[in-house]
Protein backbone atom coordinates (compact mmCIF):
# COMPACT_ATOMS: atom_id res chain seq x y z
CA UNK A 1 0.00 0.00 0.00
CA UNK A 2 1.37 3.59 -1.09
CA UNK A 3 1.08 4.75 2.64
CA UNK A 4 3.14 2.52 4.24
CA UNK A 5 5.96 4.35 6.54
CA UNK A 6 9.69 4.48 5.22
CA UNK A 7 10.88 1.96 8.11
CA UNK A 8 8.58 -0.67 6.70
CA UNK A 9 9.49 0.21 2.82
CA UNK A 10 13.03 0.24 3.60
CA UNK A 11 12.01 -3.37 4.88
CA UNK A 12 10.69 -4.20 2.06
CA UNK A 13 13.40 -3.39 -0.38
CA UNK A 14 16.10 -4.76 2.42
CA UNK A 15 14.22 -8.03 1.97
CA UNK A 16 14.44 -8.52 -1.93
CA UNK A 17 18.18 -6.93 -2.00
CA UNK A 18 19.07 -10.09 0.47
CA UNK A 19 17.69 -12.44 -2.25
CA UNK A 20 19.19 -10.06 -5.25
CA UNK A 21 21.81 -8.28 -4.39
CA UNK A 22 24.64 -8.04 -7.27
CA UNK A 23 27.39 -9.76 -6.76
CA UNK A 24 30.22 -7.21 -7.42
CA UNK A 25 33.97 -7.64 -6.01
CA UNK A 26 34.60 -4.26 -3.74
CA UNK A 27 30.59 -5.35 -1.77
CA UNK A 28 30.45 -7.05 1.05
CA UNK A 29 27.46 -9.54 0.65
CA UNK A 30 24.23 -8.80 2.62
CA UNK A 31 24.12 -11.31 5.30
CA UNK A 32 28.05 -12.03 5.42
CA UNK A 33 30.19 -11.35 8.71
CA UNK A 34 32.83 -9.34 5.93
CA UNK A 35 33.05 -5.94 6.48
CA UNK A 36 33.12 -3.52 3.96
CA UNK A 37 36.53 -2.39 3.30
CA UNK A 38 36.53 1.66 3.40
CA UNK A 39 39.44 1.54 0.29
CA UNK A 40 37.78 -0.77 -1.71
CA UNK A 41 34.18 1.10 -1.68
CA UNK A 42 35.97 4.33 -2.59
CA UNK A 43 38.02 3.17 -5.34
CA UNK A 44 35.18 1.75 -6.95
CA UNK A 45 32.96 4.81 -6.49
CA UNK A 46 35.41 7.02 -8.28
CA UNK A 47 35.85 4.62 -10.88
CA UNK A 48 31.91 4.22 -11.01
CA UNK A 49 31.40 8.02 -11.38
CA UNK A 50 30.26 8.62 -14.74
CA UNK A 51 31.71 4.79 -15.89
CA UNK A 52 29.58 1.72 -16.15
CA UNK A 53 30.04 -1.42 -13.60
CA UNK A 54 30.67 -3.55 -16.63
CA UNK A 55 33.90 -1.48 -17.36
CA UNK A 56 34.97 -0.76 -13.75
CA UNK A 57 35.48 -4.45 -12.94
CA UNK A 58 38.33 -4.94 -14.95
CA UNK A 59 39.94 -1.82 -13.87
CA UNK A 60 38.84 -2.52 -10.18
CA UNK A 61 40.68 -6.24 -10.22
CA UNK A 62 43.87 -4.63 -12.21
CA UNK A 63 44.27 -1.83 -9.40
CA UNK A 64 43.02 -4.37 -6.21
CA UNK A 65 45.60 -6.60 -7.48
CA UNK A 66 48.59 -4.36 -8.37
CA UNK A 67 47.91 -2.18 -5.07
CA UNK A 68 45.65 -3.96 -2.46
CA UNK A 69 45.95 -1.46 0.04
CA UNK A 70 45.41 2.46 0.17
CA UNK A 71 49.11 2.38 1.18
CA UNK A 72 50.23 0.47 -1.47
CA UNK A 73 48.35 2.91 -4.50
CA UNK A 74 49.87 5.93 -2.26
CA UNK A 75 53.64 4.66 -2.74
CA UNK A 76 52.81 4.42 -6.38
CA UNK A 77 54.25 6.32 -9.09
CA UNK A 78 52.06 8.72 -10.65
CA UNK A 79 52.80 7.75 -14.13
CA UNK A 80 52.37 3.92 -13.12
CA UNK A 81 48.33 4.90 -11.88
CA UNK A 82 47.85 7.57 -14.98
CA UNK A 83 48.73 4.32 -17.15
CA UNK A 84 46.75 1.65 -15.59
CA UNK A 85 43.61 4.24 -15.26
CA UNK A 86 44.19 5.06 -19.20
CA UNK A 87 40.67 4.34 -20.93
CA UNK A 88 38.50 4.94 -17.45
CA UNK A 89 38.25 8.63 -18.92
CA UNK A 90 37.74 11.75 -16.73
CA UNK A 91 41.42 11.77 -15.75
CA UNK A 92 41.00 14.68 -13.28
CA UNK A 93 39.22 11.40 -11.37
CA UNK A 94 43.25 9.79 -11.36
CA UNK A 95 45.33 13.08 -9.98
CA UNK A 96 43.02 12.92 -7.07
CA UNK A 97 42.49 9.07 -6.46
CA UNK A 98 46.85 9.67 -6.16
CA UNK A 99 46.65 12.89 -3.88
CA UNK A 100 43.03 11.34 -1.47
CA UNK A 101 45.46 7.84 -0.66
CA UNK A 102 48.74 9.68 0.14
CA UNK A 103 46.53 12.03 2.49
CA UNK A 104 44.89 8.80 3.77
CA UNK A 105 47.82 6.52 4.37
CA UNK A 106 49.39 9.91 6.37
CA UNK A 107 46.40 10.25 8.56
CA UNK A 108 46.88 6.06 9.01
CA UNK A 109 42.71 5.51 8.09
CA UNK A 110 40.14 6.64 6.41
CA UNK A 111 37.97 8.99 8.36
CA UNK A 112 34.67 7.34 9.00
CA UNK A 113 32.24 10.45 8.82
CA UNK A 114 30.63 12.62 6.29
CA UNK A 115 32.91 15.63 7.45
CA UNK A 116 35.86 14.49 7.13
CA UNK A 117 35.60 12.10 4.13
CA UNK A 118 34.67 16.01 2.41
CA UNK A 119 37.81 17.25 3.15
CA UNK A 120 39.50 14.86 1.05
CA UNK A 121 40.76 15.54 -1.76
CA UNK A 122 38.56 14.97 -4.92
CA UNK A 123 35.52 13.07 -2.56
CA UNK A 124 32.09 15.10 -3.33
CA UNK A 125 29.10 14.49 -1.31
CA UNK A 126 27.97 11.92 -3.21
CA UNK A 127 31.28 9.72 -3.00
CA UNK A 128 31.55 10.79 0.99
CA UNK A 129 27.92 9.88 1.39
CA UNK A 130 28.68 6.34 -0.03
CA UNK A 131 31.74 5.43 1.74
CA UNK A 132 30.37 6.68 4.93
CA UNK A 133 27.20 4.91 4.73
CA UNK A 134 28.63 1.48 2.94
CA UNK A 135 31.92 1.36 4.82
CA UNK A 136 30.56 2.96 7.83
CA UNK A 137 27.36 2.02 8.94
CA UNK A 138 26.43 5.96 8.79
CA UNK A 139 22.84 6.79 7.96
CA UNK A 140 24.10 9.11 5.37
CA UNK A 141 21.76 9.56 2.16
CA UNK A 142 23.07 8.49 -1.24
CA UNK A 143 21.71 9.46 -4.55
CA UNK A 144 23.15 8.87 -7.99
CA UNK A 145 21.48 8.63 -11.48
CA UNK A 146 19.56 5.31 -10.34
CA UNK A 147 18.33 6.38 -7.34
CA UNK A 148 16.76 9.79 -8.80
CA UNK A 149 15.28 7.79 -10.73
CA UNK A 150 13.55 5.78 -8.21
CA UNK A 151 13.03 8.36 -5.97
CA UNK A 152 11.02 10.24 -9.34
CA UNK A 153 8.92 6.74 -9.62
CA UNK A 154 8.05 5.79 -6.35
CA UNK A 155 6.97 9.85 -5.20
CA UNK A 156 6.03 10.94 -8.67
CA UNK A 157 7.79 13.62 -9.08
CA UNK A 158 7.09 15.04 -12.73
CA UNK A 159 9.42 18.54 -12.12
CA UNK A 160 11.90 18.12 -14.66
CA UNK A 161 15.91 17.27 -13.92
CA UNK A 162 17.91 19.25 -12.82
CA UNK A 163 15.46 21.31 -10.69
CA UNK A 164 13.78 18.27 -9.66
CA UNK A 165 17.25 17.10 -7.47
CA UNK A 166 16.45 18.49 -4.03
CA UNK A 167 13.48 17.13 -3.91
CA UNK A 168 14.13 14.05 -4.81
CA UNK A 169 17.41 13.96 -2.21
CA UNK A 170 14.77 15.14 -0.11
CA UNK A 171 12.58 11.66 -0.95
CA UNK A 172 15.88 9.62 -0.37
CA UNK A 173 16.48 10.71 2.97
CA UNK A 174 13.29 10.08 4.03
CA UNK A 175 13.78 6.64 3.70
CA UNK A 176 17.48 5.83 4.41
CA UNK A 177 17.34 3.42 7.56
CA UNK A 178 19.13 4.29 11.27
CA UNK A 179 20.06 0.36 10.46
CA UNK A 180 21.77 -1.37 7.79
CA UNK A 181 22.42 2.44 5.84
CA UNK A 182 25.29 0.79 3.80
CA UNK A 183 22.82 -2.05 2.35
CA UNK A 184 20.12 0.22 1.82
CA UNK A 185 21.66 2.87 -0.56
CA UNK A 186 23.06 -0.26 -2.30
CA UNK A 187 19.88 -1.74 -2.35
CA UNK A 188 18.34 1.62 -3.93
CA UNK A 189 21.08 1.67 -6.62
CA UNK A 190 20.27 -2.13 -7.76
CA UNK A 191 17.23 -1.73 -7.77
CA UNK A 192 17.55 1.28 -10.56
CA UNK A 193 20.02 -0.78 -12.20
CA UNK A 194 18.38 -3.69 -12.66
CA UNK A 195 14.25 -3.46 -12.23
CA UNK A 196 13.69 0.69 -12.12
CA UNK A 197 15.35 1.28 -15.65
CA UNK A 198 16.09 3.83 -17.48
CA UNK A 199 13.72 1.67 -20.15
CA UNK A 200 11.15 -0.59 -19.73
CA UNK A 201 11.06 -0.86 -15.86
CA UNK A 202 9.96 -4.06 -15.00
CA UNK A 203 7.23 -3.38 -12.19
CA UNK A 204 5.63 -6.40 -11.98
CA UNK A 205 8.81 -7.76 -9.90
CA UNK A 206 9.51 -4.76 -7.73
CA UNK A 207 9.78 -4.83 -3.97
CA UNK A 208 7.73 -1.43 -4.36
CA UNK A 209 5.39 -2.42 -6.80
CA UNK A 210 2.84 -1.37 -4.59
CA UNK A 211 3.27 1.99 -3.05
CA UNK A 212 5.08 3.21 -6.43
CA UNK A 213 2.83 6.21 -7.29
CA UNK A 214 4.12 6.33 -10.88
CA UNK A 215 3.13 3.14 -11.59
CA UNK A 216 -0.10 3.45 -10.42
CA UNK A 217 -0.85 6.60 -12.75
CA UNK A 218 0.76 4.91 -15.92
CA UNK A 219 3.70 7.06 -15.99
CA UNK A 220 6.65 5.12 -14.61
CA UNK A 221 8.37 4.93 -18.10
CA UNK A 222 8.01 8.36 -18.56
CA UNK A 223 9.94 9.42 -15.85
CA UNK A 224 12.60 11.41 -14.11
CA UNK A 225 11.59 13.92 -16.82
CA UNK A 226 14.66 15.80 -17.82
CA UNK A 227 14.85 19.17 -19.91
CA UNK A 228 16.57 18.72 -23.22
CA UNK A 229 20.02 18.97 -23.20
CA UNK A 230 21.80 21.33 -25.25
CA UNK A 231 23.85 20.59 -28.22
CA UNK A 232 27.51 20.00 -27.50
CA UNK A 233 29.91 22.70 -29.73
CA UNK A 234 32.76 21.54 -32.14
CA UNK A 235 36.36 21.72 -31.10
CA UNK A 236 39.12 21.26 -33.70
CA UNK A 237 42.87 20.16 -33.40
CA UNK A 238 46.27 18.76 -34.68
CA UNK A 239 47.93 15.46 -33.24
CA UNK A 240 50.93 14.57 -34.67
CA UNK A 241 52.12 11.36 -34.41
CA UNK A 242 56.34 10.68 -34.69
CA UNK A 243 58.00 7.34 -35.16
CA UNK A 244 61.88 6.54 -35.39
CA UNK A 245 63.42 4.59 -37.72
CA UNK A 246 64.61 2.58 -34.40
CA UNK A 247 60.97 2.09 -34.07
CA UNK A 248 60.55 4.82 -30.96
CA UNK A 249 57.85 6.62 -30.82
CA UNK A 250 57.95 10.80 -30.27
CA UNK A 251 55.31 11.24 -26.98
CA UNK A 252 54.59 14.00 -24.46
CA UNK A 253 53.29 13.74 -20.94
CA UNK A 254 50.18 16.46 -20.61
CA UNK A 255 50.55 19.12 -17.94
CA UNK A 256 48.87 18.33 -15.33
CA UNK A 257 45.87 20.38 -15.36
CA UNK A 258 43.16 20.47 -17.45
CA UNK A 259 42.02 17.52 -19.74
CA UNK A 260 43.90 14.47 -20.17
CA UNK A 261 46.15 16.13 -17.71
CA UNK A 262 49.42 14.54 -16.57
CA UNK A 263 48.47 11.73 -19.43
CA UNK A 264 50.96 10.61 -22.21
CA UNK A 265 49.71 11.56 -25.23
CA UNK A 266 50.83 12.56 -28.89
CA UNK A 267 52.12 16.52 -29.25
CA UNK A 268 49.49 18.53 -30.49
CA UNK A 269 47.52 21.57 -30.94
CA UNK A 270 45.62 23.28 -28.90
CA UNK A 271 41.36 22.58 -29.72
CA UNK A 272 39.30 25.24 -30.24
CA UNK A 273 36.31 26.18 -32.68
CA UNK A 274 38.50 26.41 -35.54
CA UNK A 275 41.65 24.54 -36.31
CA UNK A 276 44.58 26.43 -34.83
CA UNK A 277 47.68 26.91 -35.84
CA UNK A 278 50.49 24.59 -34.67
CA UNK A 279 54.02 23.49 -35.16
CA UNK A 280 54.98 19.87 -35.52
CA UNK A 281 57.15 19.09 -32.69
CA UNK A 282 60.17 18.01 -34.52
CA UNK A 283 61.29 18.65 -38.26
CA UNK A 284 60.21 15.97 -41.00
CA UNK A 285 58.13 15.40 -44.16
CA UNK A 286 54.72 15.34 -42.26
CA UNK A 287 51.57 14.74 -44.20
CA UNK A 288 48.23 14.30 -43.55
CA UNK A 289 46.09 11.44 -42.97
CA UNK A 290 42.60 10.99 -44.65
CA UNK A 291 39.90 11.20 -41.86
CA UNK A 292 39.81 12.59 -38.80
CA UNK A 293 39.93 11.52 -35.01
CA UNK A 294 36.51 11.67 -33.33
CA UNK A 295 35.92 11.60 -29.74
CA UNK A 296 33.63 13.34 -27.19
CA UNK A 297 33.79 14.46 -24.16
CA UNK A 298 31.44 15.64 -21.43
CA UNK A 299 31.20 18.97 -23.16
CA UNK A 300 32.33 18.94 -26.45
CA UNK A 301 33.07 16.76 -29.49
CA UNK A 302 36.77 16.61 -30.80
CA UNK A 303 37.96 16.24 -33.75
CA UNK A 304 41.45 16.40 -34.51
CA UNK A 305 43.55 16.32 -37.81
CA UNK A 306 46.57 13.49 -37.68
CA UNK A 307 49.62 14.37 -38.83
CA UNK A 308 52.09 11.69 -39.40
CA UNK A 309 55.78 11.39 -40.06
CA UNK A 310 58.92 8.77 -40.20
CA UNK A 311 61.47 10.44 -38.39
CA UNK A 312 65.82 9.34 -38.51
CA UNK A 313 67.47 8.74 -34.85
CA UNK A 314 69.37 12.33 -35.26
CA UNK A 315 66.15 14.02 -35.18
CA UNK A 316 65.90 16.92 -33.32
CA UNK A 317 63.11 17.60 -31.12
CA UNK A 318 61.18 21.10 -30.19
CA UNK A 319 58.73 19.06 -27.59
CA UNK A 320 58.03 15.48 -25.92
CA UNK A 321 60.38 12.48 -25.69
CA UNK A 322 60.71 9.35 -27.74
CA UNK A 323 59.17 6.39 -26.05
CA UNK A 324 61.79 3.15 -26.83
CA UNK A 325 59.56 0.63 -29.20
CA UNK A 326 60.17 -2.04 -26.56
CA UNK A 327 58.45 0.52 -23.63
CA UNK A 328 55.88 1.44 -25.39
CA UNK A 329 52.17 0.39 -25.08
CA UNK A 330 49.20 1.97 -26.39
CA UNK A 331 46.99 0.64 -23.83
CA UNK A 332 48.59 3.21 -21.51
CA UNK A 333 46.83 5.76 -24.26
CA UNK A 334 43.66 7.96 -23.21
CA UNK A 335 41.06 6.87 -25.51
CA UNK A 336 41.23 10.17 -27.72
CA UNK A 337 44.93 9.06 -28.71
CA UNK A 338 44.69 5.33 -28.71
CA UNK A 339 42.65 6.07 -31.27
CA UNK A 340 45.29 8.32 -33.12
CA UNK A 341 47.71 5.34 -32.98
CA UNK A 342 44.97 2.70 -34.38
CA UNK A 343 44.43 5.61 -37.53
CA UNK A 344 47.85 6.23 -37.80
CA UNK A 345 50.06 2.69 -37.33
CA UNK A 346 49.27 1.38 -41.25
CA UNK A 347 50.69 4.55 -42.19
CA UNK A 348 54.11 3.10 -40.29
CA UNK A 349 53.84 -0.52 -40.46
CA UNK A 350 53.44 -0.17 -44.48
CA UNK A 351 57.31 1.42 -44.51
Amino acid sequence: MRDRDPVAKSADLLEWYDRHARVLPWRAPPGSDARPDPYRVWLSEVMLQQTTVPAVKAYFHRFTLQWPTVQDLAAAEDADVMAAWAGLGYYARARNLLKCAREVAAMGQFPDTLEGLLALPGIGPYTAAAIAAIAFGRPETVVDGNVERVMARLHAVEEPLPAAKPALVRHARALTPATRPGDHAQAVMDLGATICTPRNPACGICPWWSPCAARDLGIAADLPRKLPKKEKPVRLGIVYLGRRSDGAWLLETRPASGLLGGMLGWPGSDWAEAEPLAMPPAPGDWQTLNGEVRHTFTHFHLRLRPMVARLTPDTPIRRGHFVAAADFRAAHLPTVMRKAWTMARPFFEDA
